[in-house]
């Protein structure tokens, strides 16, 4: 499985440049490493003993702190296994390492010895600062999600249809839940999960007092998934409840949950200047599970889960995505990756023709000759002159990813 990130990963390799891969904890990263590791043995062949691999989540890499403790057990590694040619590092959670950017700028960069650098981290800071500007973009970022729908076909054995589709959005997209049985024990994996990245991720990291102010917000966000909404709300929010907080400290926790990629936001674009608007933006969480079993009430919005669904799928797929504002209408997404452009309105089902008006009659106000889609839940597939294409949700979001 994951064969989409392990094919694009295997076929940067054979460079100087350091292969980063970045996500979300529990989406697979580590999976992928060891794919990588496996191709390399059994179809180039390649001497186990070139192959260095630490994973700073393991106990027994505990001591590993810094960068000279990388330093120290590479050497340790090379000078007991002698590896002859070019040496595979591959270095799990990197972040957790201080100021890990030292020893692997310098082994990049080594004009003697030939390195394959693959990293991962749980954080998008991970390329800023020191190793940002020392690299001066001689990397590349693979950001790797949570299973998409045609991988959870793929993985169950089902074919595409409305009931696998239901199915899937009523789940998850982590790879762990694929082995859990119960309920009660994914519903146990999720709350583990949440607080591993709030407290670990969030709240250790950035030395956070206030770490149910930081759970509460993460809370208002999943209740919100779709909605409008912008930082003074969330505040005027709190207030409401007699809740002490300000602007900067809110704006902060938000941005720190989007660096652990558990959550995602979508800003406001004009159509007419294409500039980005202040204030108001959608927010979405990176997994629909923590939803979904954390808050069970939840699962009946099926409007906010419908969104969610196509703005992870189109972020999968490679897509930067906008909220398009024009004048007295707004539509869900524009989506861009490399040239191609495209603009999507997301409904749960469209029953009256008020209501076909209102979900096609954004689009069609956009007078350019980019493809638009209105997709739904609609068993039945409505046609219009303006040349919008109505597709199924199902078959849109599978396609997308394949």
């Amino acid at each position: 499985m994951r064969h989409k990130y392990t094919n694009v990963i295997w076929h940067s390799l054979g460079n100087k440049l350091i292969k980063v891969i970045i996500g979300q904890r529990r989406t697979g990263k580590s999976y992928i490493v060891r794919q990588l590791i496996n191709k390399l043995i059994t179809e180039e062949k390649v001497n186990t003993k070139n192959i260095f691999y630490l994973n700073k989540e393991m106990f027994e890499f505990e001591n590993i702190q810094t960068a000279s403790d990388l330093s120290e057990i590479i050497k340790l590694y090379e000078s007991t296994y002698k590896p002859q040619g070019k040496v595979y590092l591959f270095i799990d959670e990197v972040q957790n390492i201080s100021e890990w950017q030292k020893i692997i700028v310098s082994l990049a960069q080594h004009t003697v010895k030939e390195y394959e650098i693959v990293i991962t981290g749980s954080n998008s800071k991970l390329l800023s600062g020191e190793l940002a500007t020392l690299l001066s973009g001689r990397y590349i970022v693979t950001e790797v999600f949570p299973f998409s729908y045609s991988e959870y076909c793929e993985i169950k054995e089902l074919k595409n249809s409305k009931e696998t589709f239901i199915q899937y959005i009523s789940s998850s997209g982590l790879p762990e839940i694929f082995n859990l049985s119960s309920n009660d024990t994914i519903v146990h994996y999720f709350q583990s999960l949440k607080n591993t990245i709030l407290l670990k991720d969030i709240m250790y990291r950035h030395k956070i007092r206030d770490y149910v102010l930081l759970e509460d917000i993460f809370l208002f966000l999943l209740h919100n998934v779709g909605n409008m909404t912008s930082i003074p709300s969330i505040l005027k929010y709190f207030k409401d409840k007699n809740r002490k907080s300000d602007y900067t400290t809110i704006s902060q926790y938000i941005s720190f949950m989007q660096d652990a990629y558990i959550i995602h936001e979508a800003p406001r674009m004009s159509i007419k200047t294409k500039e980005l608007l202040s204030g108001e933006r959608k927010y979405f969480v990176n997994d629909l599970g923590f939803r979904n079993y954390l808050y069970p009430s939840l699962i009946n919005d099926i409007g906010a889960i419908l969104e969610n669904v196509v703005y992870t799928h189109l972020r999968t797929a490679g897509y930067t995505i906008k909220l398009v504002v024009g004048k007295g209408y707004e539509v869900d997404f524009v989506a861009e990756k490399d040239n191609n452009k495209q603009y999507i309105q997301v409904s749960y089902v469209m029953p009256t023709s008020k209501t076909i008006e209102r979900e096609f009659g954004g689009l069609e106000k956009i007078k350019d000759n980019l493809p638009k889609y209105v997709i739904s839940m609609d068993d039945l597939l409505i046609r219009r002159e303006s040349g919008i294409v109505h597709k199924h949700i199902w078959d849109y979001i599978y396609e997308l990813t394949l």
